[in-house]
């Protein structure tokens, strides 16, 4: 299940509707991203996420559909918001289910590493020194590329 959404969400209800009447998964895998006060030295404010509605969203369902193509998953939810939200708001929900907590584990971190470096999502900070536009981390590019292998 995909949702992009403006609203926030809660964990514990959103991680009980995904399981469910699924007597068969014995593994969830859940992460949870946050707004931070600080990128590197600077102080955020807030922070602006934006995307193209309809793009964002397939591209999401085909992150969703190769997860689901790589491990036997039961579940998968990928909720992920926009607009302006500040420190310490969720921005972000993945979840995996499966019958074995490998898969749901490997399942859920391949898609939180997709979703930061193919996702069409535009993320600008409120600084002291005013907005910025985020620019795509190395790092994030080196995570999603473990998957590639």
């Amino acid at each position: 299940m995909i949702r992009v959404q403006r609203e926030d969400f809660d964990i514990g209800a959103e991680l009980d509707a995904l399981c469910r009447g699924k007597t068969g998964i014995g593994g969830l895998a859940s992460f949870v991203g946050l707004v931070r006060d600080l990128a590197g030295d600077r102080r955020i404010g807030a922070m602006t996420l934006e995307h193209y509605p309809g793009m964002t969203e397939r591209a999401l369902a085909e992150i969703e559909a190769e997860a689901h193509r790589r491990w036997p998953l039961d579940a998968v939810l990928i909720i992920h918001r926009y607009g302006r939200l500040e420190p310490g708001e969720r921005i972000v929900l993945v979840a995996t289910a499966s019958a074995h907590r490998q898969a749901a584990f490997d399942g859920c971190q391949f898609l939180i590493d997709w979703l930061k470096t193919k996702a069409p999502f535009w993320k600008l900070e409120e600084t002291p020194e005013g907005p910025r536009w985020v620019d795509a981390q190395a790092s994030d590019d080196t995570a999603a590329e473990r998957w590639s292998r």
